[in-house]
């Protein structure tokens, strides 16, 4: 069970996971071991499973931001997602869902041109409800 530490332990890593043990002990009112100590209780619990960077995607080129509901055509829903593997470069996350669709794409392209065809091939799987994020 977690207690008030480790919690503030794991909101702290979520802001920065590249802070020292000695900075984030100082934040949770512990020793650097002791920081040390319960970081790695919580990762051999597998409470922390890894640590990641945010990636601007804007500055890396892909300006387009866009949501895509996907409804299968079948039951057989393998010609998408080997689509979607073969289309990687372009998506964030696809996360199967309950719901009125059955997938949702979180994608990145760097125009509404790129956008357009990747939409137009995927029309030869799947039917789509597109949705392009304005501001997070």
């Amino acid at each position: 069970m977690l207690d008030h530490t480790d919690i503030r332990i794991l909101d702290e890593l979520s802001e920065n996971s590249r802070i020292t043990m000695k900075e984030l002990g100082e934040k949770v009112h512990l020793t650097g071991q002791a920081t040390s100590a319960r970081v790695a209780k919580l990762e051999d619990q597998g409470i922390i499973e890894g640590y990641t960077i945010k990636v601007n995607q804007a500055k890396m080129g892909f300006s387009v931001h866009s949501i895509i509901h996907i409804y299968t055509k079948s039951t057989n829903h393998q010609p998408y997602l080997s689509f979607i593997k073969k289309h990687e470069q372009y998506v964030i996350n696809n996360y199967k869902i309950s719901g009125d669709s059955c997938y949702l794409l979180e994608s990145k392209f760097p125009s509404n041109e790129i956008l357009d065809e990747f939409l137009t091939d995927l029309s030869n799987y799947v039917s789509y409800k597109l949705s392009i994020v304005i501001n997070k």
